[in-house]
């Protein structure tokens, strides 16, 4: 059950999502700009992968990758998880494939961190400044 303080903590939140939405602060612009960078540039690795991943694996015997829908679900969980129901690729391009996808999540992953820890550090600075 919700108390009043955990209706004010979810109500505090859904207004730090807006003003990082709306940039109320340099700060929250600052946030916004890499964030929407990150999300721009995991778009187009998910793209471009699931389509080089399309036309490694699609015809190699095993694969399980048989239609543009399989691939994009492939590298999609792959980029969210680092993991798929599915099995790993069968060709040698497909597999240096796989090996780019789940450094480049990783490292996306730690940049998002990155990013939150200076934007809340940020964010205490310019609390204690006022």
């Amino acid at each position: 059950m919700f108390t009043s303080r955990n209706r004010g903590s979810r109500s505090r939140l859904i207004g730090d999502i807006y003003d990082v939405l709306r940039a109320a602060s340099p700060t929250h612009l600052h946030l916004r700009s890499r964030l929407t960078k990150a999300v721009i540039v995991t778009l187009l690795v998910d793209l471009v992968g699931s389509t080089l991943m399309f036309l490694v694996e699609h015809d190699a015997p095993a694969s399980q990758m048989h239609s543009p829908w399989d691939a994009f679900y492939w590298t999609t969980s792959q980029l969210v998880t680092i993991s798929s129901t599915m099995p790993n690729p069968v060709t040698a391009f497909g597999q240096l494939i796989c090996l780019v996808i789940n450094i480049y999540a990783i490292t996306v992953v730690s940049t998002l961190a990155g990013m939150f820890s200076a934007f809340f550090y940020s964010r205490s600075a310019e609390h204690r400044r006022s």
